[in-house]
């Protein structure tokens, strides 16, 4: 049944609280229709005991949407007015910087409230409010805390499940509100991508409460996102995922997003999943090749000499193919320069099975034969000996996992090389640059018809909170060059200090 009184009280509450950030900082809390229906649904329908029906909840949204805040408002409301004595009240995330950021903004809204402000204590260093009247206290949590176990939940705020690593801080809190009267979960996020995840799980279950095919009283779902059919490009469309679009989320910002999302693979899935909070596939397609082609085709390989260039150096299994690529800082633009190596007695029937003219690109000077049917590695020692005297070779990036011989070698030879890892961690950052400088136009290739065809292969691999990698194993064919170019921009960017777009920031195109 449904109690008005009681959601008329959880609303005047949250409406005595103020925003934290940006223009709304200090203001009264702006409830939209789409929080003020939450929140009249989750504290007004009850029990005949008067206790809360829901036990928990899944809200779904797109990014700035306002959902931190509402998390926080969330989270103050059941600590000072649920009446429970001894109330653990948490707050958790993936992780501890996702952590601070719900309790900076309920620590803000209590600040600004003299009468909360007046029977609290806040411990910032601990990320804990407590309320002495009834002896409760809401804190944090991340996946740090995930292993500890003793808790007596009384309502539990799950922030942006979708980049939860595992389970095991869910199972803490689901396994910690027996003790409680009228427990809550409240589980609010963003759409996510693996359907293994507990995400998916929660988002699947809520969908099918939705249809009708689950009954769960206890259980309420509120997802935001576009109708099966809908047009995502469609602008209108966007405000079924946005219910905060126009006052917490600016127009103008979602589609200068998707003005480039329409232009690069790897942005539609992240445009779809963050600003339209729909569920995507992790891996897409990368950079439409007809923008490599506008990038400038002309190299003056003779007028690189003596530049400063930094490597990147990626080795196949011995029977594959080789790559060595150069990269060249030339002001706002990067020029590259690669060198691919394949066994001379493979050519044909690699390139039957590739479909790609090996033996040609060779007679063209675009790929280095080695002899026999396994990569020489002396061949690939001696093009790098060969560059140090022709150009300014300040380093080379190599995988770690996968040269460590050379790497030993080339630096015997006096060759300062630098072992770089090929997950999320080390591969996003260099992986969005050289995007931008393709879209930007801002890469000098020469027209390497290896590299063209390299660059027509990439798929890259989409984690939770947005990193890319190249996927060799998704992608349709090598893409070895294009990775030689990753680790090589890293090295160059690095080195610079300063990444060219940190100051004046991403062309559009």
């Amino acid at each position: 049944m449904f109690d008005q009184e009681k959601a008329d009280r959880a609303v005047n509450f949250v409406k005595q609280l103020t925003h934290t950030q940006g223009d709304w900082a200090r203001q009264p809390f702006n409830i939209l229709p789409w929080e003020e229906k939450i929140i009249r649904d989750l504290f007004g329908t009850v029990n005949e005991d008067g206790t809360r029906q829901y036990r928990e909840a899944y809200i779904s949204t797109g990014r700035k949407n306002g959902k931190t805040e509402l998390a926080a408002a969330l989270a103050i409301l059941c600590l000072y007015t649920d009446g429970e004595n001894g109330a653990e009240i948490y707050a958790n995330a993936g992780d501890r910087d996702q952590a601070a950021k719900v309790f900076e903004a309920a620590r803000t809204m209590v600040d600004q409230n003299q009468t909360l402000s007046n029977v609290s204590k806040i411990l910032a260093s601990v990320h804990r409010i407590i309320y002495p009247k009834r002896n409760s206290y809401f804190r944090v949590l991340s996946h740090e805390a995930e292993t500890k176990h003793g808790f007596n939940v009384h309502v539990a705020i799950n922030d942006e499940v979708h980049v939860w690593p595992n389970r095991k801080l869910y199972t803490a809190m689901k396994t910690g509100i027996g003790a409680r009267k009228q427990p809550l979960i409240i589980n609010i996020t963003t759409a996510g991508f693996d359907k293994h995840s507990l995400c998916w799980d929660l988002y699947d279950r809520a969908k099918k409460i939705i249809s009708g095919v689950v009954n769960d009283p206890t259980f309420y779902p509120a997802i935001f996102e576009l109708d099966e059919g809908d047009d995502w490009k469609d602008e209108k469309n966007w405000y079924k995922a946005n219910p905060g679009l126009g006052i917490y989320r600016e127009l103008k910002e979602m589609r200068d997003f998707f003005k480039t999302a329409c232009e690069v693979p790897s942005m539609e899935n992240e445009f779809k999943r963050l600003y339209l909070n729909s569920w995507t596939e992790q891996e897409t397609r990368w950079i439409p090749v007809e923008r490599w082609d506008a990038c400038d085709g002309r190299l003056d390989v003779e007028a690189l000499r003596g530049l400063l260039c930094y490597g990147g150096l990626d080795l196949s299994s011995t029977t594959d193919l080789t790559a060595f690529v150069l990269c060249f800082p030339l002001g706002e633009s990067f020029a590259f320069i690669p060198y691919f190596f394949i066994p001379q007695d493979t050519i044909r029937q690699r390139s039957e099975r590739d479909r790609v003219p090996y033996a040609e690109w060779a007679r063209q000077g675009h790929v280095i034969p080695t002899p026999g049917n396994v990569v020489d590695y002396e061949f690939v020692k001696a093009k790098i000996r060969e560059v140090t005297k022709t150009y300014n070779l300040a380093e080379i990036a190599y995988d770690r996992w996968g040269a460590t011989q050379i790497s030993i070698q080339l630096q015997e030879d006096g060759v300062l090389v630098v072992p770089m890892g090929q997950g999320f961690a080390s591969m996003s950052g260099p992986t969005k640059e050289l995007e931008k400088l393709i879209l930007g136009g801002r890469v000098i290739h020469g027209d390497n018809p290896v590299l063209r065809w390299m660059i027509s292969n990439v798929v890259v691999k989409q984690d939770p909170a947005g990193n890319l990698k190249l996927d060799k194993g998704k992608s349709s064919d090598r893409i070895d060059g294009v990775v030689g170019m990753v680790m090589a921009l890293d090295r160059a960017v690095r080195n610079e200090h300063v990444s060219p777009y940190s100051q004046r920031g991403v062309i559009a195109i």
